[in-house]
């Protein structure tokens, strides 16, 4: 039984008159049935337009190869087009990297096996054995790598050899507690999400709720960013802030900024997972 392929198509172009309705009407041609559009235009100095395009298309119809191909000669080329198409058939492969702190962790475990992330995940990579019963309950592959300044380099070596064995498309960091060298970054530019534990750029740093409480802030925060080889200032995925007062606590702090770096890190992956984000520069344009 022949069943529909649904694509998703992402496009980055010069501003100009026409686009939509050339994609549109290239689609209608292959006999695609287009199921959701988003876009979205800078101002005029930058003169940038953005788009998201979801389509199905008849698995009999046309090859995914000439589809692209005609694409890029009749639309993308003459539009001069940064674009790229996934498909859901394939699920994605999410590694993730995680230290001590569980809640993030979990949260990932408990919505992969619920149905709620549409995605495989092939290992979890750590750098503590904390966490290694708790991956393993969910069958999940665990691989303890120990981190110090005279290994540090050859231990990323061997978890990009571990996540590229595992074919994974992205890596999440869920509270990794080390900082990634630009060599690692590069392998995999634009698909490591991090969540911070603070409302960017504010309190970065080990201790962020202590040092929140001793300003006496009256919000905390949490920001997932793409990372980049500038730390902490790779483009902002989703953010979200609690208010907070006098009478909360700095385990009240924890607690409720715990929270929101489940919430915020949740929805950055699932926004990727599902091809919603495009990377421009330092920021992000999520449909």
């Amino acid at each position: 039984m022949q069943t529909d392929i649904t694509g998703r198509l992402l496009i980055c172009c010069p501003d100009r008159p026409g686009i939509v309705a050339g994609v549109s009407q290239f689609l209608y041609t292959c006999g695609a049935n287009i199921l959701d559009a988003s876009q979205h235009s800078t101002d005029p100095r930058e003169g940038l337009f953005f788009m998201r395009m979801a389509f199905q298309l008849e698995k009999a119809a046309i090859t995914r190869e000439q589809l692209e191909k005609d694409f890029q000669e009749k639309v993308a080329g003459p539009l001069k087009m940064d674009w790229h198409i996934d498909y859901t058939d394939r699920r994605k492969q999410m590694a993730i990297m995680v230290s001590r702190y569980d809640h993030c962790l979990m949260e990932l475990l408990l919505r992969w096996r619920s149905g709620e992330l549409p995605v495989d995940i092939p290992l979890v990579i750590s750098n503590h054995t904390e966490l290694e019963q708790l991956t393993r309950d969910f069958g999940i592959p665990f691989h303890y790598l120990p981190v110090n300044p005279d290994n540090k380099g050859a231990q990323e070596q061997e978890a990009i050899r571990l996540i590229k064995a595992a074919n994974a498309d992205f890596i999440v960091l869920a509270r990794y507690m080390q900082i990634l060298s630009p060599a690692f970054v590069s392998v995999f530019p634009g698909r490591i999400i991090n969540i911070h534990h603070s409302f960017l750029p504010a309190f970065a740093g080990a201790n962020p709720y202590k040092n929140a409480y001793t300003r006496g802030v009256k919000l905390i925060g949490a920001t997932a960013h793409y990372v980049t080889n500038d730390l902490d200032e790779g483009p902002i995925i989703d953010q979200d802030v609690a208010r907070v007062s006098h009478k909360h606590a700095v385990s009240d702090l924890m607690m409720l900024g715990r929270d929101i770096e489940r919430q915020v890190l949740t929805r950055a992956v699932v926004a990727h997972i599902e091809d919603r984000v495009i990377i421009h520069g330092n920021k992000t344009i999520v449909f």
